[in-house]
This record gives C-alpha cells, structure tokens and sequence, in this order.
C-alpha cells in the first residue's frame, strides 16, 4: 500500500490553492476591469485579492493595429545638412588659401564640398578632419552616441566628398529605430491605454497593437506627428515668402495666420530635448495653452536670450510650422514658459503628451492601419468559450465512460490543469489571443493524453494478475518515459514557435508551452496523489479501470 507523503500533499494543495488566487479575477473579468480602469468606481471585487488579469489580444479585444515605418534616411539628410553649416564657418575663415567654396550635391546621403583652389584641397581635408570627433557632429537634431572617425573623407580633382561608412549608418539607423520605439511607447502609454504592443519589425518598421482603442484617429494625431520643438531667433516676417536667406536661414509658414511668413536662423535657441515638463494649462485671458519647464543649461541659454532680445520677437516652432510668435516682453529666467495659440482644450492636451514623451528623431509613415471593433472580439471571445467548452465537455464524458472512477480523478486534474494555466498567464502578464484559445484547447486534449497512457499500462499490469497496488505503481513507472518523451518535443516545437514566429503565433506557442508544464504535473502528482488515497482509505481487492 502507499504511504501518505504529508509534505508532497501540503506542496499540491499549496501550489492549488494559489492557482485558483491568482486565477480566480479572470471569472469575473468585467468587475476587475472596471476596478482596475476606475479605481475610484463602486466595484465589488475585494481589495485583498489579486486584480491581475490575462491580458486581452487585438482580436479578443478589439482595437487598432498600426505598421509603421521609420524614415531614418531623413536624419542622414539633416545631419548633413547641419554639419555642412558648421563647416562652411570654419572653412570661410580660410577662404585666402581654399577660394570659392560652395556645396555641389542634392542627393542628401553625402556632402560635397567644391574648393576653389585645387591646391589648397588637403588644407580643406585638414580642416573637415576636426569635425571627425566633435561632439557636435549629433547633437545638432538628435543627441545619438558619438564613437571617433565617424566620417569617410576623400577628395576628386577640386570636390571633397563626405559620407558615413556603412557601419556608422546601421548605427545611427539601430539609435534611431530605438529611439523612436521609446517615443511611441511614452506616447500610447500618456493616453492610459492599458497593455499596449510595440515592437520592431524589419529594420525600419515598428509594429503597434492597442487593444481596447474604439477609434484609429486619436492614436495617428499622436504617432503621426514628429513633434520637433524648437525656439528659433526671427529675422523678419512679412505676407511675402521672398525672403532674401542666407545659408543659416530659413522660411516658415504660420499655423494661425496662413498667409503669414517668417525667416528664422536654422540653429535654434533652445529645442524640445531641453524640456523636462510640459502640461496643459490656460493663458491670462482662459484660452487653453501649454506650459513648459527647460532643464538647467537650456534655461540658462534660454534666460540669456530674452535678457538680450527684449522686445523683440522669437518664434516657437514645431514640426516647420511657426505655432506661436511672442514678443519677448521681459527677461525669463527659471527655464519656464507658456506657448500659447489658437488651440482647443484637446489640442492643448495633445500637445502636452507629444512634447513631453519627446520629439521623434525621424518622420514615420504608416503603412498599414487595422481597427477591429469590440463587437469582433466578442465574437471571438464567444466562438473560443465555446470551442473550449465543447472541447472540455467531450473529453471529460469520454475519460469518465472509458475508465470510470479513474476517469472522474483524471478530469478534476484537467479542470485544474485550466486553472494553473490561468494562472500562470495571468502571472506572467502574458497576452491571450484566439490561436491562445486553440493552444488551451489542444492543452486539455494533451493532459488527457498522460492519463490515457498511465491507465492503459495500468491495465495491461491488471491482465497478467499483479497485485493492484503494483499495478498501478508499475504502470506509472512505465509510462513516464512515453509521457516524458511525447511532451518534450512538443516543448521543443513551441520553444521554436516562440523564437521565431511572431503576433498570434507566439500566444499559440505560449499558452501551449504552460499547457505542457501544466499538463505534466497535474497528471503524476495530482492524479497520482488522488489515487493514492483512494487506495489507502478504500484498500480495494479488485481494480476496475
């Protein structure tokens, strides 16, 4: 007969008693969720338990779905053309030796500089030389890291020709890439969308998933714009765009006044990397604004500048387009600062989460853009119940009719087997999608399957007359490598589907995976442990399996 193991039987229940916690908010999903999206509302779930819920996927919950591709040739293209700025000054100051100088490409992905004496071109090479380690090749638009000899440099008759080598692109494209990924994250999350799906796709595409979205547009308004601040010095404004520039000038539009133009020096004053807060907030007269904070370096350039520019126009500009054009009244010191505008109280809210998460380095383009509605995951969440349950009701019938009372303690360990299953996913913060469900189902078809293995061993020991006790010891014993061997190449198969496959594959693979860890225990410790006992309380002559 067996013995009871006090200590095997504290460690089940205990491992039970903890599933059914930490499973037991997904049976009452709506109440948690309501607690959990409204703190504040009357919900009748207890503060002491587990509020952890398995999250949604796009097609259970509805929501947006959105590809995104990240224009990283553009931020090549500005480098270039802000570092083609700072060389041209230190050149000029040797225009006796060097001649002419001027700039001969348009392509955007080199710089080419034509010197007009052609003696003269390694003394330009020189010169261009010190720009290989300057801080300031990246801080320009984007503050990326800065290794030495980032610069391929060489010269053709009078041209010399600048570019990135290969590996410093894919470098600044990988910064990039992660840069942009932490700006649309900070700005899905500034929304309160709970559990969103932000990852890289290729090498230029960033996938975003938001379950629970009803509608597409307020996330695009979002992740559509750049968001580039800057606070730029205004030469002059005029209803004419025909602005005599220079090379550190540039013309801007006005957002509020369409016919109206400014020319402001390219290099600004201060940018919105500089800012540490912004926050909707109401001017002197209750129109709706924003209100901002620099960090201290931007706010000593900043006081600095309106000490010395008093009365005399900057303009705030975001995204190329002149967003307001205060006149500076007094000196500002602090770092502080409201940018008013002919906004609307959304507008102003809008504006507060794109400058706080941060400009994003490089325009993005969306190329794909999916909403799927709540009613459609309902639907899904009703045909995966359903299959599941249909699954469930089938195999439990079919354990009880084929091995009888063995057959009922198979299938408390399979409702238990969902249950750790729950659990685990709602511990790990796992997201459940509808191949998830197929994955659970075929999970229960798999914890049955170890069962079905013991107790036909079981049986076979029965027919050549072992006691009942050896019977059923032996037929666990012989069972276990079969059942060992069929769950860890399943183990195997969804391990590589996790790796290696993406989106709805990997909930497959993931509910699969703790189906099988599941699967294991439930049928040689649980099953085992209910048998056990049946046999020490019972002490049955005959077995009937």
């Amino acid at each position: 007969m067996p013995t009871l193991n006090f200590f095997r039987i504290f460690l089940i229940t205990l491992i039970c008693l903890v599933a059914f916690l930490f499973a037991s908010p997904n049976f009452f999903y709506a109440t948690v969720d309501k607690k959990l999206n409204d703190p504040t509302s009357s919900s009748s779930w207890p503060d002491f338990m587990p509020s952890t819920l398995v999250k949604l996927g796009l097609d259970l919950r509805g929501g947006v779905y959105m590809l995104l591709e990240v224009k990283t040739d553009d931020v090549i293209r500005d480098k270039f053309d802000f570092l083609w700025t700072d060389i041209r000054s230190s050149l000029i100051k040797k225009r006796k030796e060097l001649g002419a100088i001027r700039r001969v490409d348009i392509s955007g992905d080199k710089l080419q500089i034509q010197i007009g004496n052609p003696e003269s071109v390694n003394l330009a090479i020189i010169e261009i030389e010190k720009f290989n380690s300057s801080s300031e090749l990246f801080s320009s638009r984007w503050s990326g890291s800065v290794t030495r000899d980032v610069l391929e440099i060489s010269s053709t008759d009078n041209v010399v020709t600048i570019s990135f080598s290969e590996e410093q692109k894919k470098a600044l494209e990988k910064q990039v890439i992660d840069q942009s990924l932490e700006i649309i994250r900070r700005r899905v999350d500034e929304t309160g969308t709970r559990e969103p799906t932000i990852q890289r796709q290729g090498r230029k595409r960033v996938l975003v998933q938001v379950p629970g979205l009803g509608s597409s547009e307020e996330l695009i308004a979002l992740l559509g714009k750049t968001a580039k601040l800057t606070f730029n010095e205004v030469v002059a404004m005029d209803t004419n765009s025909n602005f005599p520039t220079k090379l550190d000038e540039t013309v801007v539009g006005s957002e509020q006044d369409k016919e109206l133009f400014f020319l402001l020096k390219k290099r600004p004053v201060v940018s919105g990397e500089n800012l540490t807060n912004a926050q909707p907030s109401f001017d002197e007269n209750g129109l709706p604004a924003v209100s901002f904070n620099f960090n201290p370096s931007a706010a000593l350039k900043f006081g600095n500048y309106t000490k010395e520019n008093i009365g005399s126009p900057f303009a705030i500009v975001l995204d190329d387009v002149v967003i307001s054009a205060p006149t500076i009244r007094s000196h500002i010191p602090g770092g502080s600062g409201i940018i008013t505008g002919n906004f609307s109280v959304e507008e102003s809210n809008r504006l507060a989460i794109l400058l706080r998460s941060g400009a994003l380095p490089a325009e993005i383009e969306v190329l794909e853009l999916r909403t799927i509605g709540p009613e459609l995951g309902r639907d899904s969440i009703n045909a995966g119940k359903l299959a599941a349950v249909v699954g469930g009701v089938l195999v439990l019938v079919f354990m009880w009719l084929s091995y009888g009372l063995f057959g009922i303690f198979a299938n408390i360990a399979l409702i238990l087997n969902i249950i750790l299953v729950m659990a685990l996913l709602s511990i790990l913060g796992a997201t459940l999608t509808l191949p998830g469900i197929a994955g659970i189902v075929l999970t229960i078809g798999m914890a049955v399957d170890a069962n079905v293995l013991v107790f036909e061993r079981i049986k076979e020991e029965i027919k050549r007359n072992s006691s009942v006790y050896n019977s059923i010891k032996t037929g666990y014993e012989k069972a276990l490598s079969s059942i060992v061997d069929a769950n860890v190449t399943t183990m195997i198969a969804a391990v590589i589907l996790f790796f290696f496959g993406s989106g709805p594959i990997k909930g497959f693979s993931v509910t699969l995976g703790l189906g099988i860890i599941t699967s294991v225990f439930t049928a040689l410790l649980i099953t085992r442990l209910f048998i056990d006992l049946y046999m020490l309380f019972y002490k049955p002559k005959f077995l009937r399996v």
